[in-house]
Parts: C-alpha cells; sequence; structure tokens
C-alpha cells in the first residue's frame, strides 16, 4: 500500500531523521528504494512512491539503495498504528521465527488464521510475512558484510539464510552483485579478533541517558556494568556464555555495539534483544505527541521528551528481582538479586572489568539453597515456582505471548501480584501499554501533590493513555523523582 506523498513531504525534503524507518521513498527514475534521510539530492516528488516499510519497497521492485543503506535504519516501528497481532508477528519475525517455522505456525502463534495474518500485514506493512522476513535477512547480511570482518559463509548462517546458494542468488538479484562483490567494494577493516561490531539506528528524540541511569541504578554487579554512556553484561545463550558493550553516540543517532560470543548463528537474536532492552525500535516523536494531549502529562513531556521504556536481556531474570522487589526498596532488592546471582551464577571470565559471571538460568534455581541470604521464605518459593515453570516451558516471558494471558499465568503463583505481574510484562514482553497500576509513586505523581489516588482511580485516569501506559509509567517515575529533588534542594 502506497503512502500519501503530501504527508510525509517536509519530512523527505528537510531529511528529517524522525522519520527514519518510518517510510521509505521508492525512486521511479532509478528503481531504488531509500531511507529519507539519504545523503543524495531529493528526488522530485513525481518521481517517488512511498511506501510504509522496506519490505513493501522491495516487493514492489525497488533495489535498496547503497548510499543510505536502508539496513542501517531503526526498522518499522513496532506498535506504529498496527494491531496487536502484526506488533507481535513483526516482533516474532525480528526474532528469526520464520527462519525455522513457516507462516502458518506464525498465524497460530498469533491465534489468527494465516488469510488474516497475510492481510493484516499487506494492510499495515504493504508486505507479507514472508517478504518482511526476506528483507529482514537481507538487510541484517547486508549490514554485516558492511560493518564486519565475518566470513560470507557466517554472514549467510547468521542472517538466517538456508545456504549459501541461496545467499547468492538473492544478493546477486537484488543488488547485482554477489556478497564477494559488495565485500570487495566496502573498505571494512578488521576488529579485535573474536569481537563483532555493529551500530544500531535509532530515532530522535531518545533519551538515553535515563535509560542508562535506570538500568545503573538497578545493575546486578558481576553481571553488568554501566557507565554515564555505555551499557555491557554477560549473558548465556545456547548453554553458550558472552557478553556485550553498548556505547551510545548522541550525535549520529546509533548504539555502538561489541558483542563477544562463540556462536555466530545466535548474532541477529543477540542483536534483536539488546535493540529491545534499549528500546531502540521506538518512535518517540509519535509517543510524545500523543501523550502531550493530555494536560497532566504535557509539562512532563516537554520537560523529558524521548523517554523509552527499559526490556531486559532475560525474562526470568527480571522476573526474579521484581519479586525481590515487593515491599523493599530498589537498592535492597539489588543487593539480593547480586547475592543470588553471585552465590549461583556461573564464573565469566572477560577482560572488561566488572563483568565477572553469568546470571543463574531457572533450571539452576528451581531447587536451589536461597536462605540464608536475607530472603523471606514466600519470596524464595515464588521464584522458584516462576524458575520450574519456566524450566519446563509453561511460562512464557517474552513478546510471543500477550500481557493478558502471562498476567494471568504467572498470577497464579503464590505470592506474585498484579504490580509484579505488569512490571514484568512492560520490561520482558515489551508491551507499551501494560501498567502496574497499584504502584505508590504512580498514584501519588498522577495527582495533585499531597494526594494519592486509588489502584482503581489510576487506572481509569490512565485510560487516555492507551497504548502507550508503559510509556507513561517511564514519564511519571521520571517527573516524581525530579520534583522530589527540587523539594530537597529548597529544603538544604
Amino acid at each position: 500500500m502506497l503512502l500519501n506523498p503530501d504527508d510525509y513531504e517536509n519530512a523527505r525534503q528537510t531529511r528529517d531523521p524522525r522519520f527514519d524507518g518510518r517510510f521509505f521513498v521508492g525512486v521511479l527514475t532509478t528503481g531504488i528504494y531509500c531511507r529519507p534521510v539519504c545523503p543524495v539530492r531529493v528526488p522530485k516528488k513525481e518521481n517517488v512512491q512511498l511506501y510504509k516499510s522496506a519490505a513493501a519497497a522491495a516487493a514492489a521492485g525497488f533495489r535498496p539503495c547503497l548510499r543510505c543503506r536502508p539496513e542501517s535504519s531503526p526498522g518499522t516501528p513496532a506498535w506504529s498504528g498496527a494491531s496487536w497481532k502484526v506488533s507481535r508477528g513483526l516482533q516474532l519475525i525480528d526474532q528469526g521465527f520464520l527462519d525455522e517455522n513457516s507462516v502458518d505456525e506464525l498465524a497460530e502463534q498469533l491465534g489468527v488464521g494465516p488469510r488474516q495474518l497475510s492481510r493484516l500485514f499487506n494492510d499495515h506493512l504493504g508486505a507479507s510475512p514472508v517478504e518482511v522476513a526476506q528483507t529482514r535477512r537481507l538487510h541484517f547480511a547486508k549490514k554485516l558484510i558492511d560493518e564486519t570482518d565475518m566470513n560470507l559463509s557466517e554472514i549467510c548462517f547468521a542472517s538466517g539464510f538456508g545456504s549459501v546458494r541461496r545467499f547468492n542468488a538473492v544478493f546477486s538479484k537484488t543488488y547485482n552483485r554477489s556478497p564477494k562483490q559488495l565485500r570487495e567494494k566496502g573498505n571494512t577493516t578488521a576488529k579485535q579478533v573474536g569481537l563483532i561490531e555493529i551500530s544500531l539506528s535509532y530515532r530522535p528524540p531518545y533519551d538515553w541517558p535515563a535509560i542508562l541511569a535506570f538500568l545503573a541504578y538497578r545493575a546486578i554487579p558481576g553481571v553488568e556494568a554501566v557507565t554515564e554512556s555505555s551499557y555491557a553484561r554477560t549473558f548465556r545463550l545456547d548453554d553458550k556464555a558472552g557478553h556485550f558493550v553498548a556505547n551510545f553516540d548522541a550525535e549520529a543517532h546509533q548504539v555502538h555495539l561489541k558483542i563477544s560470543y562463540p556462536d555466530t548463528r545466535n548474532l541477529y537474536h543477540i542483536i534483536d534483544r539488546v535493540r529491545s532492552l534499549f528500546d531502540l525500535r521506538a518512535d518517540s516523536a509519535e509517543i510524545d505527541t500523543f501523550l502531550a494531549q493530555d494536560a497532566l502529562l504535557r509539562p512532563m513531556v516537554g520537560r523529558f521528551p524521548g523517554q523509552r521504556v527499559p526490556g531486559c536481556w532475560s525474562g526470568f531474570e527480571v522476573a526474579v528481582r521484581a519479586i525481590l522487589g515487593q515491599q523493599v526498596t530498589v537498592k535492597a532488592a539489588s543487593t539480593l538479586v547480586a547475592r543470588i546471582a553471585e552465590r549461583y551464577g556461573r564464573p565469566y571470565d572477560c577482560e572488561l572489568k566488572g563483568l565477572t559471571y553469568t546470571f543463574p538460568e531457572p533450571e539452576e534455581l528451581m531447587d536451589a539453597d536461597l536462605s540464608g541470604m536475607g530472603i523471606v521464605g514466600q519470596r524464595i518459593a515464588a521464584i522458584q515456582a516462576v524458575a520450574r515453570m519456566v524450566a519446563a516451558g509453561e511460562l512464557r516471558m517474552d513478546c510471543g505471548v500477550d500481557t493478558e494471558t502471562f498476567v494471568e499465568k504467572i498470577c497464579s503463583i503464590k505470592g506474585i501480584g498484579e504490580w509484579t505481574a505488569q512490571y514484568i510484562a512492560m520490561r520482558a514482553l515489551n508491551d507499551p501499554n501494560a501498567f502496574p497500576h497499584s504502584d505508590l509513586i504512580l498514584r501519588r505523581a498522577a495527582t495533585a501533590p499531597g494526594e494519592t489516588l486509588t489502584p482503581k482511580q489510576l487506572r481509569e485516569r490512565a485510560e487516555p493513555w492507551q497504548p502507550w501506559r508503559a510509556y507513561c509509567v517511564i514519564l511519571l517515575w521520571r517527573y516524581y523523582g525530579y520534583l522530589k529533588k527540587i523539594e530537597i534542594n529548597k529544603n538544604i
């Protein structure tokens, strides 16, 4: 489906980075599609067609631009005017679901029929699920060719292609060049042995210092290390250990990522988790504009534009700290989770200061002795119950499950309530509408100073904030903390 050029003409003419990935420009005179920030001369309006996604432009027969590199855009924003099914489908495709499964299985995962799923994708993205997945593979492979010194066979399988032959055929058809010719055309320099270096783009505005401050306040010693401009952590995937470091570049609107992991076939999954961790796909300009319609939120958005919802590496890890955080301070919860990580995490040898072990997996905690750490018995039982359910495949904490189903399932565990479930959904399920309405700070921040709403009143007050209530949570927490600091400074 084509977009109306009039709606995006100013963004195209000014190369507005806020629109990067929100639409793509097919140039009729060249047969190439570009990002709206492409540095080449802006084509005449009558010579372009605008598409909702890169996959739609590719399906229309346009080739990716070698100058602006559509593979380096922030991508199509999840939840941007699309249904829940499309948004979740996009996230699953980004995680490589269609690399090993069929469209029918994707539809079943989302609870719709294959025909309905294809119709939804074409309505919202202008392309089918298969075309979206193919573009994802192609773009990721092109990015690895341009930015890394990985050999081409590694890139082939890391990108989700089933064979080198198919990999070469797709590239030759799309770029009129083989992967080898594209690599020779580039100027990739050798990187540090054992490290994959790649850059991930985001749309401004993005208050990344705020997200780093959020993560730093909750960092697990030995597992995470946070500075004013970077985040690093250890992880385990398929029982192999690794780590990554993410450095923010405000001028380029990018995150420079360094990954150390022994199996490049999981590279895309690692990068996808990093994108979710930092909420890189979000369209803050659109979200801020929506939230600023509310009189309460308007001054908050004005002071703190570009708030993102911090995700996580592991839903289980977030669940453990959420359970430990019930009725205690954030710092107290961090102390308790650090004790668990130190006792049951696996040692990790890393040159980076502060990274010494990986967080324990569910199988390692479901029967672990958690006594003597200052954790009350009810919370120990809840952590072990969650660990058993996750290990048995009875409880999922990722974008493949809807929040309502997840909340009902996890709240069946004694000691876990609505607040804990919604907090996990906000960070692990990446649900932009998750809302822990019983949170005390939120109930104070959403009303006049000195007053506190009831959970029911807050939930009613938040009705107009849908579908972005999770962003309201971060904004209200941030603004409340800001006002408290002002109050403290006045009393000094």
